[in-house]
C-alpha cells in the first residue's frame, strides 16, 4: 500500500471568474481517479482550492484538504490559482510516496516540483500555450520554469497532443499516456442493451461548444427520413434560449429535448441508450463526457478538436470529422453495433482503477 497525494485545485471548468458553486464534487473526474487509487488499496488525499468547495457538506471516501487561494487579480482561481499553504503542507507531510499534480503551467505543480521533485508526477493535459496575457506568461513558464526549475519531475501526458507539446520543454516525459479515468463500475450499471433511436449531447450550452451545428446536422438527418429519432441536449448555459429558438425555427421541437443540467445518475442512462454522443466543439482539451460515453458502450461523433479524438479514430470508437453532418449520423447508425462493440472492448482502459495502476507503474519505473 502506498500513500498518494493528488493536487488538483480546479475541480471543474468555469468559463468566467465567477465560479459556479455545485452541490457535490463526486461527479468530477479527479474524484473518480482518487477512487481508483482506493480500489487499488492505496491511501489517497486530494488537495483542492477552497473556491470549488461544494455548497453542501459531504462525506468523502478519502481525505480532502481545502486550501484558500489568494491574489485573485493575478492568480485567477478559475485557471491559475495560488495556494500559499501548499508549500508548508508538503514540507510537514513526508508520508506520501507519490504526488500527482495536474498541469505543468501551474503554481501548485511548481511548488511540488521544488519541495519534493523525486516523488512528483505532473499529469499534463494542455497541448498549446495558454492564451493569458497574449501567451507571454505561458512561453516564459514552459521555456524557463518548466525546462529548468521543474526538470526533475516526471511528466505524464494525457494525450498524444499533450505529449508532443510538453516534450518540447521537458526531458522527462513518460512514454505512458494516461487519459481521464472514469468509474467504470458505476457507468456500466446504466449500460443499455438495445440502443434507442436517439442521440445525446452532454455539454455547457456556450458559444465554443457549437451546439447550433449539432442541431443543424440533426435537423437535416430528420428531414432525410429519420423523423423517429430524438436528440437530448443535457446541460445549461447562456446559449440555451437561442438554441431553443433555432430548434423551433427548424421545426424539430417534438424531436429535441432540452434536459437542463442533470446528475450523473440521471444523464448516464440517456447516454447509454443513445446511438451516439454528439460533439461539435471548437475548443476543448480531453473531454470527460467522451470517456464516460465510451465506458457505457456508446460511440462518439466528434470534431477533431478534443484531444481524445485521437483515441476515437485509432480504436474506431466513433467518427472523427470536422463539420460532420447528416451523412455522418447515417454512418454511425448504420454500423452502430460494431462501434458499440469497440467501445465495450476499450472501456477497461478508461477505468479509474486502470489509470491508478498506470500511475503507480510510472512511479516505479520512470520517476
Amino acid at each position: 500500500m502506498s500513500q498518494v497525494l493528488v493536487i488538483n485545485p480546479i475541480l471543474y471548468t468555469s468559463e468566467t471568474n465567477a465560479i459556479p458553486r455545485v452541490q457535490s464534487i463526486k461527479d468530477t473526474m479527479i474524484y473518480a481517479l482518487c477512487l481508483g487509487f482506493m480500489k487499488e488499496g492505496h491511501r489517497v488525499t486530494l488537495v483542492a482550492a477552497e473556491d470549488y468547495r461544494p455548497t453542501t457538506e459531504e462525506v468523502y471516501d478519502f481525505q480532502v484538504v481545502w486550501m484558500k487561494t489568494i491574489w485573485h487579480g493575478i492568480f485567477q482561481p478559475r485557471c491559475f490559482p495560488y495556494m500559499p499553504k501548499l508549500r508548508k503542507f508538503l514540507r510537514s507531510h513526508k508520508e506520501y510516496d507519490c504526488i500527482i499534480s495536474s498541469e505543468m503551467f501551474a503554481t501548485w505543480s511548481y511548488t511540488a516540483a521544488r519541495v519534493c521533485p523525486d516523488k512528483t508526477i505532473v499529469w499534463h493535459e494542455l497541448a498549446k500555450h495558454n492564451n493569458m496575457m497574449h501567451k507571454i506568461p505561458s512561453h516564459v513558464w514552459y521555456g524557463v520554469v518548466a525546462a529548468l526549475l521543474m526538470r526533475r519531475v516526471t511528466v505524464v501526458p494525457r494525450s498524444k497532443a499533450a505529449a508532443d507539446f510538453i516534450g518540447r520543454f521537458s526531458k522527462k516525459v513518460s512514454a505512458t499516456m494516461i487519459d481521464h479515468g472514469v468509474n467504470v463500475e458505476a457507468m456500466t450499471l446504466f449500460e443499455a442493451g438495445e440502443k434507442k433511436n436517439q442521440f445525446a449531447v452532454v455539454s455547457q450550452l456556450i458559444e465554443r461548444k457549437r451546439i447550433d451545428r449539432t442541431i443543424d446536422g440533426f435537423a437535416e438527418f430528420c428531414r432525410q427520413g429519420h423523423q423517429d429519432y430524438r436528440l437530448y441536449i443535457i446541460g445549461s448555459g447562456d446559449k440555451e434560449e437561442s438554441l431553443k429558438k433555432q430548434v423551433k425555427r427548424l421545426g424539430i421541437e417534438e424531436a429535441v429535448t432540452f434536459s437542463g443540467r442533470l446528475t450523473h445518475e440521471q444523464l448516464i442512462p440517456i447516454v447509454a441508450q443513445s446511438k451516439a454522443l454528439l460533439v461539435s466543439t471548437e475548443k476543448d482539451n480531453n473531454m470527460v463526457s467522451i470517456a464516460e460515453s465510451i465506458a457505457v458502450g456508446t460511440p462518439v461523433v466528434t470534431t477533431s478538436v478534443p484531444y481524445n479524438a485521437y483515441d476515437i479514430e485509432r480504436e474506431h470508437l466513433g467518427i472523427v470529422q470536422d463539420r460532420w453532418n447528416q451523412e455522418t449520423l447515417k454512418q454511425i447508425c448504420g454500423k452502430n453495433e460494431w462501434y458499440c462493440a469497440n467501445c465495450a472492448a476499450y472501456r477497461d482502459k478508461l477505468s479509474n482503477v486502470y489509470c491508478a495502476r498506470q500511475f503507480m507503474k510510472v512511479m516505479e519505473n520512470d520517476a
